[in-house]
């Protein structure tokens, strides 16, 4: 969980009142937060901040946390309002990134006061969104400039691996090859980008640098002084959705600094930046109207802070909480919490801010609540039966598997049931077929309004997971000798639920000379120690190399897949080794008596 030091004294001026240390104790349960330490230093009292919630963080700084406090305490009530003005700037993104960093987004945020306090707090906020929500800046990378410095139109391109800036810290360029090689950032996070064939950049209409993202900023506008009243925000990622919530969050904690939001217009090209200059008039006048001229590209609008909404059953949150609240005490709470309500036969229909992304159901509202409501205001009560609890026999089993797997010498790895079509099958080189151990069945079981195109579906099976894995993990040493026991998400029309839930034992083996024998040794062993017989019939499958794959049979069954991942599939997933795996379904294999 993200922890991160706040002043006492820089809490309370954007509050806008003061307060006890033990009452601060209190406050901070409003923002999802414990105080986790209390100092003193230099005549001012610091608390270190734990925050208790990896899906906001937008309370992972001291703006995030005094604004959901003023409106917890009734000093405002319902939608945060952010203006939002038009700067005028445009970003340029190169067509060549799109398999290197494809998105960035950005804005600009002007008339700041800064002083060293805030700074720190820029600063938190920039590295934690990163580290935590942006998983150590694979999926989000933050970089704040002196827009002073700045001359727009601005650039973010494929670039040469000989190009040449000077980094933050430096004082001498560097080629971008030497960065990763010998700054500390470059060392830190040179992997994510240091076997493709161009590094990203981040330039002027001058050519001066302002960054190679997502690595290391550049020393001429990259450093932020409590001088600096305007400031250029530059957040990239793969995912657009992610980047354009980093980049809310960071904007409207500027915004609670004082500062102004201002938009910037980013043109996606299906075109080189090269082809891009070509067409574009020399002055920006010009160069936005012929963009509208261009069906082929995508323009967009940064940031966007157009509230989203939610609806939620009334009844249901009074059934839940058992607090005995009204209509309209339901209604002030979530106010509290920064919510526009409409009350609606019955229902809370709900604007939330666009700095949040984290309401995916009806029980995350009903805790927004109870933290408003309070919790240490709830009285407890004990249960009125008595009840005796025992362990599942199947959960055994499959922990049973578990300590098997690791006594062999694999490692456990724990990934998310949620994923998306490309990446069940569209990465594996598959179409939906109707045999599921040959192929995953027809269909996937797909959200109707997901939050994240990268979170649509429930996962038919669970090999693409080992290798989004292994994908993310290709600085580390090898071999890598990973396994999962885990859930996949099954279409049954004889349901009520129309689906069913099986859990599946999963294994992948990447290494030089890893082989289909190595991992069948496994499979045989897992066989073995369970007391089934079974039997390998070759088949044909698009996601392992022709001739290496094999139909897992128990009982004259078909129960899963075992093969070599086909190199196409490991290029789709940026995994230069090659790739042994298994895959089956445990409760085929389940027999009490064996525990």
């Amino acid at each position: 969980m993200p922890k991160f030091d706040v002043s006492k004294r820089d809490l309370e001026r954007l509050v806008g009142k003061t307060f006890t240390v033990e009452e601060w104790e209190d406050l901070f349960l409003y923002a999802k937060c414990e105080l986790d330490d209390v100092w003193e230093e230099d005549g001012e009292i610091y608390f270190k901040a734990d925050s208790k919630d990896t899906n906001r963080p937008d309370l992972w700084s001291a703006e995030g946390i005094a604004r959901q406090i003023r409106w917890a305490l009734g000093f405002e009530s319902g939608l945060p309002g952010y203006k939002v003005e038009d700067s005028g700037v445009t970003v340029y993104v190169d067509g060549k990134l799109k398999n290197i960093r494809p998105y960035g987004v950005y804005a600009i945020v002007e008339g700041l006061n800064l002083d060293e306090e805030a700074l720190k707090q820029m600063i938190n906020l920039q590295e934690k969104v990163a580290l935590t929500f942006g998983r150590r800046r694979r999926e989000v990378a933050i970089g704040i400039f002196d827009f002073d410095k700045v001359k727009p139109p601005i650039y973010y391109r494929a670039a040469e691996k000989s190009e040449k800036f000077v980094p933050l810290g430096f004082e001498e360029e560097m080629t971008l090859e030497e960065i990763l090689e010998k700054h500390e950032k470059g060392r830190e996070y040179g992997h994510l980008i240091k076997d493709k064939p161009y590094y990203p950049l981040l330039v002027d209409s001058e050519g001066k640098v302002l960054s190679m993202p997502p690595i290391i900023n550049s020393e001429i506008t990259g450093r932020v002084t409590p001088e600096t009243r305007n400031v250029f925000i530059d957040v990239t990622g793969w995912d657009l959705n992610k980047v354009m919530l980093a980049l809310n969050v960071v904007v409207t904690a500027l915004a609670e600094r004082g500062g102004k939001i201002k938009s910037v217009e980013v043109v996606y090209p299906d075109m080189d930046i090269n082809e891009l200059v070509s067409y574009l008039a020399p002055d920006v006048e010009d160069k936005l109207r012929t963009i509208e001229k261009l069906t082929d590209w995508l323009v967009i609008e940064t940031p966007d802070l157009t509230p989203k909404s939610f609806k939620v059953e009334l009844d249901y949150i009074k059934r839940l909480t058992g607090l005995e609240l009204s209509d309209e005490e339901i209604k002030d709470l979530l106010e509290r919490m920064m919510y526009d309500v409409k009350l609606v036969d019955g229902k809370a229909n709900l604007l939330y801010p666009a700095f949040r992304d984290d309401i995916m159901h009806a029980r995350d509202v009903l805790e927004d609540v109870l933290i408003a409501y309070g919790y240490n205001e709830i009285e407890p009560e004990e249960p009125k039966l008595a009840v005796q609890g025992r362990g599942d026999k199947f959960i055994e089993f499959e922990d049973a598997v578990r300590e098997l797997m690791v006594g062999y010498g694999l490692q456990e790895v724990m990934t998310f049931n949620l994923t998306n079509r490309e990446s069940q099958y569209g990465k594996m080189l598959l179409e939906p077929g109707e045999d599921r151990f040959s192929h995953p069945p027809a269909e996937l079981v797909e959200i109707e309004n997901p939050i994240s195109p990268k979170w649509s579906a429930l996962r038919v099976w669970l090999i693409p997971s080992l290798l989004d894995f292994l994908s993310q993990n290709t600085h580390e040493e090898y071999p890598q000798r990973i396994f999962e026991v885990g859930k996949a998400t099954l279409i049954d029309e004889s349901r009520e639920t129309k689906t069913v839930s099986e859990s599946k034992l999963a294994v992948a083996l990447a290494h030089p000379r890893v082989t289909f024998t190595e991992a069948k040794e496994i499979l045989e062993s897992v066989m073995h120690h369970l007391g089934f017989r079974y039997e390998l019939e070759g088949i044909d499958h698009p996601s392992f190399i022709p001739g290496r794959a094999g139909k897992i049979v128990v009982e004259g069954k078909p129960i899963g897949i075992i093969g070599e991942v086909h190199p196409a599939v490991l290029e789709n997933w940026g995994i230069e080794m090659p790739v042994a795996a298994f895959e089956m379904f445990l409760r085929p294999l389940y027999r009490a008596p064996y525990l």
